[in-house]
């Protein structure tokens, strides 16, 4: 039964004697609640502020829990993964070890196409297998929900597989995941350099059927010159507006296309990495409300040195978001806390930006925001309890995990 169905109780649980991390729109900066509780039913918070205003009423009819002390955010979100793949490309990190830049590792053969041959070779079940521990790093660290790509089968048959086995990840474990279908990511070897036609293929076959199947929550693309043009990613994303399903975008990683201002243009989710993007793209994307996505991950393992232009996002009131990227060969990285501090060491981002780059603005990214990333009545009871004394912590610590305690829908 996919994640968003399963039954909850009716119990009321009350978790008092906590201080919480709101990040409600409402309230300055992290939203800070000192003698905080949440009170959560079916699934939902019914409650969240001081505990000197929880009612009564709910106070006599509930399992009540002594957080003692600790302090609660939203469930953390990673909303860029690739997480479902097969094998790894340690000999790709060698190579650049010895000096090969990422585009000349692609040309040799590398990169996704090396991961399409993998994914191919696996079987769904084998897939599966092969996540789960890379989940399991996440949501021991206090993720409850995960956006996971595709994009490493590149054909019909492998595509559908991928997401079948992503959609799994949320049976298979109590997380939230929503699935995006990135047909437009690389040319397989089969298509023989001719990128019109493998996106004839895209758009005409492959999300015709994800869409009807129900496999993809949204459709990304790489817009990229190892990649895809801004011309043919508007026809992946014109077919895709058709077919009702939002978009995002890996845009301006490596060179400036101008993919920040297209997303907005076709009012994405999300842009994603956004290393090269330039004012105007700062500028369009606030004007839409698409989310950018900072991926240190990627930036630090390619060893990049053009970093995102965050003053220009804080100046235009860009929502940023923070994602860890994983995948096998750019950003094989399971820790949504150390993504968070590589995103303040490398990129300036504040305690306060972090914090809700992985809670509120994830789930924005995700076109979720009505649901889950805030801790106020009506959204899911997805909590991360942290034994911290302050949540900087939680962005200053390199490889430690202060996680006390994961709470999804309520349990």
């Amino acid at each position: 039964m996919p994640d968003r169905e399963r039954a909850q109780s009716n119990e009321v649980r009350i978790w008092r004697n906590a201080r919480l991390v709101t990040l409600t729109e409402r309230t300055p900066g992290l939203g800070i609640v000192e003698q905080g509780a949440i009170a959560a039913q079916g699934g939902c918070i019914i409650y969240a502020g001081s505990e000197s205003d929880l009612p009564v009423a709910l106070r006599d009819k509930a399992e009540i829990i002594d957080c003692e002390g600790h302090w609660i955010t939203p469930g953390l979100i990673d909303c860029h993964t690739h997480l479902v793949h097969a094998g790894n490309r340690a000999n790709e990190f060698e190579m650049r070890l010895a000096g090969a830049t990422y585009e000349e590792v692609a040309k040799a053969g590398g990169g996704i196409v090396s991961s399409v041959k993998s994914l191919r070779a696996a079987s769904e079940d084998e897939l599966v297998a092969q996540t789960l521990p890379r989940l399991d790093a996440l949501i021991a660290e206090g993720v409850t929900t995960i956006e996971i790509k595709s994009g490493y089968g590149l054909d019909l048959e492998n595509e559908r597989k991928s997401l079948k086995a992503a959609r799994r990840m949320g049976v298979e474990r109590p997380v939230t995941v929503r699935t995006s279908f990135l047909g437009a990511h690389a040319l397989p070897a089969e298509a023989k350099g001719d990128k019109d036609a493998y996106i004839n293929a895209v758009v005409n076959d492959m999300l015709p059927a994800i869409a009807a199947e129900k496999l993809a929550d949204a459709v990304d693309g790489f817009c990229e010159g190892i990649a895809f043009s801004p011309e043919q990613i508007s026809r992946v994303f014109d077919k895709a507006k058709e077919l009702g399903l939002p978009v995002k975008l890996h845009a301006d990683q490596l060179s400036n296309l101008h993919g920040a201002a297209l997303a907005a243009r076709y009012g994405a989710l999300s842009a994603d990495h956004l290393e090269y993007a330039d004012e105007e793209g700062a500028a369009a994307m606030a004007k839409a409300g698409t989310v950018a996505v900072i991926l240190p991950g990627a930036f630090y393992f390619i060893r990049e040195t053009k970093k995102p232009p965050v003053a220009l996002f804080r100046e235009h009131g860009v929502k940023m978001a923070v994602a860890t990227d994983c995948n096998p060969g750019t950003s094989p990285l399971t820790s949504l806390l150390l993504t968070m501090n590589m995103s303040a060491t490398l990129f300036g981002m504040t305690v306060d930006e972090c914090i809700a780059g992985v809670t509120r603005e994830a789930a924005r990214a995700l076109g979720l925001q009505a649901e889950t990333g805030t801790l106020e009545a009506g959204k899911w009871a997805d909590l991360a309890i942290w034994d911290i004394e302050s949540p900087a912590e939680l962005v200053y610590r390199m490889g430690f995990n202060p996680l006390h305690q994961r709470v999804w829908r309520g349990r």
